[in-house]
């Protein structure tokens, strides 16, 4: 069984029961915008994460401080923790 994503668990949850003030309606549209937002971050990462590898493969062979850059180790950090399935 899949489980629903915490951001939108608390989105259905601010809206339990009609949703009492504006205030809860906006902060579930927010989650749930956010939610979206950060899927379609994390697609563009992954399809962005083998042309940096690549790249930097390339640049390393003529300028070796390039050889272990961290913005590839933290792009694949990123998409590990953003895929952890619950």
């Amino acid at each position: 069984m899949i489980e629903q994503p915490e951001a939108l668990r608390l989105a259905d949850w601010l809206e339990l029961d009609g949703a009492n003030c504006q205030a809860q309606i906006d902060a579930a549209a927010e989650l749930r915008r956010l939610h979206a937002l950060n899927g379609e971050l994390l697609e563009a990462l992954k399809e962005a994460e083998p042309m940096l590898d690549a790249m930097l493969k390339n640049i390393a062979r003529y300028l070796p401080e390039y050889r272990n850059m961290p913005a590839l180790a933290k792009a694949r950090a990123a998409i590990a923790r953003a895929e952890v399935k619950v």
